[in-house]
């Protein structure tokens, strides 16, 4: 049996039906068989494309994007996605639009899905803004669907917003899985989500909080670490530990970084803001108290500067199960002596993993086809079955 025709067999034997229409949000909303559905379809449609077959499953149609916070890899990886199953991306330029003009979230969304099949988001800035945003738009598409106004209905990705990313946190769970050989080897692995230090202040909860919010599913020994200050979503954490019960795993807290690496299968030193400051911050731009906001960021500048120590060095990588543990980063990281004076990752520790991170990065667009995929698909084994018969060249 090839590995194409594996993947479609397990797809088969998976509940998906309740994706087909839907949209995906938080990881943890997603039963177990839709999560591995989604690495299913990501690892068949990378096949395929691999093999010089087009996955191509739309002829015409719409992926709208648009992008409240900069970005380089999602966003190439959502017009990947989309340009992979056939559709055109439109980005909205909310500066160019009538939002700029007090236009409502209802009469926007519905004006860019006359032929959208799907709307990518990243809204990750304000705590208690981004996901609730998100939702706005999925139930104003979805009016717009019932009431006779739109052919479709879109489906949403959210692109990272300020509780989950679930983009990257499936795209290294892919990548975790293949580096181990399988999900089957997950079980009992130590993984580290740790702080790291960073020069620069307000990165997103959303990447930690993904990460513990989706490794906790697969049995993994899961310990998020951080100086005290800097916690995440108290309700994120309550997911986690449940989920690790439920999987025969672990999730454990601690203040040292030290901890955190020693005997790890897999670390992931990656900076982000404490979540008491993104509420006060959100706060303060609500307000208009600019002067309050440059406050905090000088608050929070001093408050990081207290925790250089907190980087990924040569050291505390050789503490790890055999010193080998998989380093792991969404990217860009803050490498010390390179990118900054001191960082995230020792120049030396990110060089030698760089292209396994490179790699890492490479399953986000297959991810977000695949998401993509398995909304606009009522039988998605049968449609990767009809794409291989097929047999369209993707390059002529």
């Amino acid at each position: 049996m090839s590995n194409f025709d594996a993947l479609v067999k397990k797809l088969e034997g998976l509940k998906t039906a309740d994706m087909f229409e839907n949209d995906f949000l938080l990881t943890w909303e997603k039963t177990d068989d839709e999560i591995a559905a989604t690495f299913a379809v990501a690892d068949a449609l990378r096949d395929l494309r691999v093999r010089g077959v087009s996955p191509k499953v739309f002829d015409s149609g719409l992926g709208v994007s648009l992008f409240r916070d900069n970005s380089t890899r999602t966003r190439f990886s959502y017009a990947s996605a989309c340009n992979l199953l056939g559709l055109t991306v439109q980005d909205l330029d909310e500066g160019k639009s009538q939002i700029a003009h007090g236009e409502t979230v209802r009469e926007t969304a519905n004006m860019i899905s006359f032929m959208a099949d799907v709307i990518g988001i990243r809204d990750d800035m304000y705590i208690g803004k981004g996901n609730a945003y998100m939702r706005e738009v999925a139930a104003a598409v979805q009016a717009g669907y019932d009431e006779g106004n739109l052919e479709q209905r879109p489906t949403l990705v959210n692109l990272q917003c300020d509780i989950d990313h679930p983009t990257q946190s499936m795209a290294d769970m892919d990548h975790i899985i293949h580096e181990f050989g399988g999900v089957e080897n997950l079980k009992g692995k130590k993984l580290a989500m740790t702080w790291a230090y960073s020069p620069s202040y307000g990165k997103p909860l959303s990447v930690p909080q993904g990460i513990i919010g989706l490794a906790t599913r697969f049995g993994m020994e899961v310990v998020l670490a951080h100086p005290e200050g800097y916690e995440v979503m108290p309700e994120v954490e309550a997911v986690a530990q449940k989920q690790a019960a439920a999987s025969g795993g672990s999730f454990v807290k601690t203040n040292s970084m030290a901890q955190a690496f020693a005997g790890a299968d897999i670390v992931y030193p990656k900076s982000w803001a404490p979540f008491a400051a993104m509420e006060k911050r959100t706060n303060l731009y609500g307000e208009g108290n600019f002067d309050g906001i440059d406050a905090l960021e000088k608050e929070l500048l001093a408050q990081n500067a207290n925790h250089k120590d907190w980087e990924a060095t040569e050291e505390l990588m050789a503490s790890t199960r055999a010193g080998k543990a998989l380093y792991m980063h969404c990217l860009p990281a803050d490498i010390t002596g390179v990118s900054c004076d001191a960082g995230e990752v020792a120049d030396t520790v990110f060089d030698r993993y760089r292209l396994p991170l490179y790699k890492e990065a490479g399953y986000k667009p297959y991810i977000i086809a695949a998401m993509i995929f398995l909304a606009k698909m009522r039988d998605p084994a049968a449609a990767l079955k009809a794409l291989e018969a097929r047999g369209q060249k993707r390059i002529f």
